[in-house]
């Protein structure tokens, strides 16, 4: 989907945000882009300062969020629910939107699993676990309801 350069992937993003704000046609990565930028307006004003966007550290022990990270894990995210891999993460996101009522913090909810499956995986130096990614939801979910 992306290049391994951080500028490159930061671009993509930030070229989208463009050609939306110019009414230019989308390709549909763009599309899913647009739609996720629409929710966060807090990103919104970053991603039409090119340099400031390519130029931005974003230090967690700061306190910081790093935006591209939290736009590009809900692409993983719809990209997951599209193909319904792990197998069972649809259903599990469905029920999450139904109890949650909304589709954006329940993404925020398996955002949070994704991210800690993906700090294991990184901290173990092991491919990551779907089984404990979908443990996490189905706690997720069982502590909405």
């Amino acid at each position: 989907m992306f290049g391994q350069d951080r500028d490159q992937t930061r671009q993509v993003f930030i070229q989208a945000w463009q050609k939306h704000l110019n009414n230019q046609p989308l390709e549909p990565l763009e599309e899913m882009i647009v739609t996720i930028v629409s929710q966060h307006p807090e990103y919104q004003p970053l991603l039409t300062n090119e340099d400031k966007a390519l130029g931005a550290e974003y230090l967690p022990e700061n306190g910081e969020t790093n935006p591209f990270l939290h736009m590009g894990m809900h692409i993983a995210i719809h990209e997951q629910l599209s193909t319904d891999r792990p197998v069972g993460i649809a259903g599990i996101f469905q029920q999450l939107v139904m109890l949650i009522g909304d589709a954006h913090h329940a993404e925020h909810q398996v955002m949070d699993c994704l991210g800690e499956m993906l700090w294991q995986a990184q901290r173990e130096q092991k491919m990551p676990d779907e089984q404990s990614y979908l443990a996490c939801l189905k706690k997720r979910l069982s502590q909405s309801r």
